[in-house]
């Protein structure tokens, strides 16, 4: 779907003036009310639901707006966080506008946050999904399911600060569902797991009762995993676009934004495009705790400074001898430190030359200052 058209699909850009929206039904909580209140009543309070080309389509109480933001905004943001993304809270001026446009003035503090670097070589962050209670991973039984890029998945949902749901998605094509759910128990410690199947509607139930009023779920995942099927069955109807199976029982891609919707029973899910590549952040924290079984076992060696390679006691390597631990896992989990490690020394460095530059700078002004009230004596 045209990302231009979605943009301008507001009513023509006029408020719907007869019917209020209820915020509460668009995963409003009181403590969001309650920033809201006590620091810009003065504004309108709305919520980002689609972000296409720095405008941004926000829910109000008036019906659908159009937002830009503010111009001090781009002056003073350091990073894409910086700016407005599908599930934050907004607020927002509209002046005498009564044609559906609005200028974001700030965003609340959000309560969670998922996010992943970009694809390449860059250090830019890529915000996925804002203000979200449940990030529900769905892993496709049928080909997709790699308990590598499940670890992945974990680390950047641990820290999220949302709560991490796997779903495992067509069940009808497996016929090892039961084994491929020990599998996933094995690494997912602590996580809810449930099987689906879109084709036969199961699942569906399962996956309501974690929203309702005032929750927000999103689905993240490769492409053609049936995200966006697992919502229209949410919704009740074919609201998202899908492209079904190809000749090898694969699912095609279909989302190519991200967008928040609201559900019949209450609460809102966001809908996002597949992942090709799981890129993590400066995320050592929440790679321990995606990995908590390795962690423990570190603590076991005999040495508190064991490098886990040819030291007496080593409870790591006694555990990958025994079968206890498996060596795909612990590559893995070597594998993150080691991109995380990376990524702090780059970012390091990149902060190193920012405070170079600004210290030539300073360094600069104070001879200009020095030189002009030299002369002016």
């Amino acid at each position: 779907m045209n990302n231009n058209n979605n943009m301008n699909n507001t009513n023509n850009n006029e408020i719907n003036k007869n019917n209020s929206i209820d915020l509460f039904d668009w995963g409003l909580t009181d403590s969001f009310h309650e920033l809201y209140k006590s620091n810009h009543s003065d504004l309108h309070l709305g919520r980002v639901i689609f972000e296409s080309k720095n405008l941004y389509k926000i829910v109000a109480e008036e019906g659908e707006l159009i937002g830009e933001i503010k111009g001090l905004i781009n002056l003073h943001a350091t990073g894409r966080e910086d700016f407005p993304a599908v599930g934050d809270w907004v607020v927002m001026d509209r002046g005498s506008n009564k044609t559906g446009n609005a200028i974001i003035m700030d965003i609340l503090e959000r309560k969670s946050m998922i996010k992943r670097r970009v694809a390449g070589n860059r250090l830019d962050t890529q915000i996925i999904a804002s203000n979200v209670d449940y990030i529900f991973i769905c892993i496709a039984l049928n080909g997709d399911f790699n308990l590598r890029r499940l670890e992945r998945y974990l680390s950047i949902v641990w820290d999220s600060m949302a709560t991490p749901v796997v779903i495992l998605t067509k069940a009808d094509l497996c016929d090892d569902v039961d084994e491929k759910i020990s599998e996933v128990e094995s690494i997912a410690l602590g996580v809810d797991i449930h099987a689906t199947s879109a084709i036969n509607d199961i699942g569906t139930e399962i996956i309501n009762s974690y929203l309702g009023s005032g929750k927000t779920g999103t689905f993240i995942g490769s492409s053609g995993v049936g995200k966006s099927t697992l919502i229209n069955n949410l919704i009740g109807h074919q609201h998202l676009e899908t492209n079904g199976l190809r000749n090898d029982d694969k699912g095609r891609h279909t989302t190519t934004h991200r967008e928040l919707l609201s559900l019949p029973g209450g609460g809102v899910v966001i809908d996002t495009p597949g992942m090709r590549a799981i890129q993590v952040l400066d995320i050592d924290e929440s790679i321990n705790h995606a990995f908590e079984d390795v962690e423990a076992l570190m603590l076991q060696c005999k040495f508190s400074d064991c490098n886990h390679h040819t030291e007496p006691g080593c409870a790591i390597k006694r555990a990958l001898k025994t079968g206890e631990l498996s060596e795909s896992r612990y590559a893995n989990y070597l594998q993150l430190k080691k991109e995380t490690e990376y990524l702090r020394r780059k970012m390091d460095k990149k902060a190193a030359g920012e405070y170079s530059q600004h210290f030539v700078k300073q360094t600069i002004s104070r001879r200009k200052a020095k030189k002009f009230f030299k002369n002016a004596k």
